[in-house]
């Protein structure tokens, strides 16, 4: 079993020490860090130093979870790392999230996130759904597919304020700050849904409560993209959500009535705000049983295939669950 997967079947059993550990594995320092410190890492936690209780294999521990990917074992492209996720994704949320006065300006920016969501997706999936845990002759074509539908999804309220010529400024205030909250909470699900359907198609590797390899279950590959699809829309649905009622609380203000000015700056730091806290949130979201932790999901025996229940005498089941 990889290292990596190790030490989510020891850590993090509850959501709250879930939240503590990634808290300190997104810290974006650790991008800064060679390929060979973090193969040094995974050497010593190959070894029997992992052992002991110090900041050297402490350390290591936090470089290699956050690096390196549990199923492969191989480096995590920096951009696609968790830790980078933050840094990367506020500018673009934000420049997405902007009352743009044209469709161009819309597209480009929802063109420009949507591509790092579904390579984040991609880079981060479970790799045991392809043969070899590589990318498959396919997934460029889902991955391609799912950034074009959800661009012109994502600027669908400019594209209707242009087409349409809505000057009704009820109608102008729904589509710039009410639609784009279903609309995140509906594209984030549909990018890990696309770019991951083959974990659902092909199955993903099981293991027993020894972290023995059991079998390919397409159950568990199901069970693990809805879950991450779920924390997805808990992140950029909240992303959307929150600013909105703040900008919408402060506009009755006298202070903001009068100066009109603050509502812009106010939008582009609640948005980042709210993102930055929402990121380990969602990362930590669901509860783990017994062991389990958040990247290696529980299953109950009896829901996977039958012919998998025959090869072990356990009552529950584990799988890597992708971030």
């Amino acid at each position: 079993m990889d290292p990596n997967l190790e030490y989510w079947q020891n850590n993090g059993k509850s959501f709250l020490s879930r939240l503590r550990l990634w808290f300190r594995l997104l810290d974006p320092s650790s991008l800064l860090a060679s390929d060979a410190e973090i193969e040094n890492a995974r050497c010593l936690l190959r070894s029997d130093e992992k052992q002991q209780k110090n900041q050297k294999v402490h350390n290591a521990w936090t470089l290699s979870v956050s690096s390196v990917h549990s199923d492969s074992g191989a480096v995590i492209p920096p951009v696609f790392r968790p830790q980078a996720f933050l840094p990367i994704a506020v500018p673009l949320v934000v420049a997405s999230f902007l009352p743009h006065k044209g469709v161009k300006p819309a597209l480009f920016w929802h063109f420009i996130l949507q591509s790092y969501c579904a390579g984040f997706n991609h880079a981060n999936r479970n790799t045991t759904a392809t043969q070899g845990n590589k990318t498959s002759v396919k997934q460029p074509l889902l991955i391609a597919g799912a950034v074009s539908y959800s661009t012109v999804v994502g600027a669908l309220p400019q594209i209707i304020l242009r087409r349409m010529r809505i000057s009704n400024p009820v109608a102008q205030t729904f589509c710039r700050s009410v639609l784009p909250i279903p609309l995140s909470v509906f594209l984030a699900v549909f990018s890990v849904m696309v770019v991951r359907s083959e974990e659902s198609e092909n199955g993903i590797q099981i293991f027993d409560s020894n972290g023995n390899s059991v079998g390919v279950s397409k159950e568990a590959g199901s069970k693990a993209v809805k879950e991450t699809a779920i924390s997805r829309a808990t992140l950029f649905g909240t992303t959307a959500t929150v600013p909105t009622l703040l900008l919408y609380l402060l506009r009755r203000a006298k202070f903001v009535q009068r100066n009109p000015m603050i509502v812009a700056p106010v939008r582009h730091i609640s948005t980042a705000i709210v993102l930055g806290l929402m990121i380990p949130v969602s990362f930590s979201l669901f509860p783990q049983l017994g062991k389990a932790s958040y990247t290696r999901r529980i299953i109950k025996k009896h829901q996977v295939e039958k012919q998998l229940q025959a090869l072990t005498e356990d009552g529950q089941l584990f799988y890597h669950r992708g971030l």
